[in-house]
């Protein structure tokens, strides 16, 4: 017999709660992989709710949230492996909008990327 199931659209609180409380959520993974270069990745408030809010408007609920922070990440991405002295990356609203880059904090000491041995 096919089921047939009516589902109920997911809500603004919904999308937040998707992108920061289960165990592999989505700003988890991304704190995770930027960790490995020590580097600490912090989503404001005003920026979880401008992610739900896009994924809203765009109408690609929950499955467009990784979309949408990956696009906003790709080029810090890139750019934290080859250097060695960010701290910390943050997201703001402005930077889920497009309208702003991911605010950079730099330690004060630069640690070396590559380390060369003497022969």
């Amino acid at each position: 017999l096919p089921v047939s199931v009516s589902l109920k659209s997911l809500e603004h609180a919904d999308l937040i709660r998707i992108l920061t409380e289960p165990k592999n959520a989505i700003i988890k993974q991304y704190q995770k992989f930027f960790s490995i270069d020590k580097v600490d990745l912090i989503f404001t408030p005003e920026a979880l709710e401008g992610a739900a809010d896009l994924a809203l408007k765009q109408r690609t609920g929950a499955r467009g949230l990784r979309t949408i922070i990956e696009e906003v990440l790709l080029d810090v991405m890139y750019e934290v492996p080859s250097r060695g002295d960010i701290k910390r990356i943050t997201v703001t609203a402005d930077t889920i909008a497009g309208t702003q880059e991911p605010e950079l904090e730099f330690r004060a000491e630069v640690p070396p990327v590559f380390t060369e041995k003497s022969a």
